[in-house]
């Protein structure tokens, strides 16, 4: 009997330090607290990184939703001929650039018609000297004025980056390019600190470049200031990551330029060749190409060979001309 107490009195005991152990010891030791702050510390670290990856994702999408709202700004779409001669570079108004193009048209006419040609080479003619010409000249000083400022870009970006390392607020720093640079990025810039002057944010000062120089390099720099506008983030570094970008753009024209100069070389043989060999026969024979401009069939024939000729060289510069 008293062996069978002991063995109950063994058991109590054991099941009372159980007891105390699991439900008691925690909270003297300081175990429970310990553990009950390491899940407050993870649940914390688990909101925090939720957060950051919720701030990652709106950034990502602040970002995406510039750059579309950018990039459906930047479509191209048909410009005005006053855009296309602010662009050249020349301050005409339209009445003042169709008096120069039928100015054009009938001195061609006139010199045509006063040489004895048929009335139906005095109308071409005509054309070319009132449509032609004028959309040549004028195509020609926007694609010049175009290309000074792609090569000059580099540069003014490298002074707001410079600017920026130290320290010079944005603002300043166009202030400097609108002064010191060459043109005509200096009276491009000097538009945006006068658009700046009147109430114009930077972002919507510099998206205007855009619309007067429809190149990728203004499109790039304009994308790149309203992302830093509204998103925020390291200017510098992003102009730096783009200056690098224009200037690669740059020697990849140029290496293009070389891979096709034989080609061009080639095009401007083949163009000049009937007028070369004509000159010549001319020289040998002049009555046998009298024929092609003291008759009417010769004129007509001639007429049709410009044509020709024309949408020969047409065909060749569009092949060998690299759109980058």
């Amino acid at each position: 009997m008293s062996m069978n107490l002991w063995v109950i009195s063994g058991l109590a005991m054991l099941a009372a330090g159980g007891i105390v152990h699991v439900f008691i010891y925690p909270h003297l030791s300081g175990d429970l607290k310990a553990e009950k702050r390491q899940a407050a510390l993870q649940a914390s670290g688990s909101r925090r990184s939720a957060d950051r990856q919720a701030d990652a994702a709106n950034r990502r999408k602040q970002i995406a939703d510039s750059i579309k709202e950018l990039g459906e700004q930047g479509k191209r779409k048909k410009q005005s001929l006053e855009a296309r001669l602010a662009q050249a570079g020349l301050s005409w108004s339209r009445k003042k650039f169709f008096a120069a193009s039928f100015a054009s048209a009938a001195l061609f006419g006139g010199l045509v018609w006063i040489s004895g040609a048929h009335l139906l080479v005095v109308g071409p003619a005509a054309g070319v000297g009132g449509i032609g010409l004028p959309a040549w000249v004028l195509g020609f000083l926007r694609k010049r004025r175009l290309k000074k400022f792609v090569d000059e870009f580099p540069n003014a970006i490298d002074i707001i980056i410079r600017g920026v390392k130290a320290g010079l607020p944005l603002g300043d720093c166009l202030r400097v390019i609108a002064t010191e640079s060459a043109e005509p990025v200096r009276g491009e810039f000097r538009q945006i600190v006068d658009a700046q002057a009147m109430g114009f944010t930077t972002s919507e000062a510099v998206e205007r470049i855009v619309e007067r120089v429809p190149t990728a390099e203004a499109s790039f720099f304009s994308i790149v200031i309203a992302i830093q506008q509204k998103a925020g983030g390291n200017l510098a570094e992003a102009l730096g990551n783009l200056s690098g970008v224009l200037r690669d753009r740059k020697k990849m024209k140029a290496k293009i330029k070389a891979m096709s100069s034989e080609a061009k070389a080639s095009a401007w043989i083949i163009g000049s060749l009937p007028f070369l060999v004509g000159g010549i026969v001319y020289l040998t024979s002049p009555q046998y190409l009298e024929l092609l401009w003291k008759t009417p069939s010769g004129q007509l024939v001639m007429a049709a060979c410009a044509i020709w000729m024309g949408v020969g060289i047409f065909v060749m510069k569009n092949i060998i001309n690299f759109d980058f």
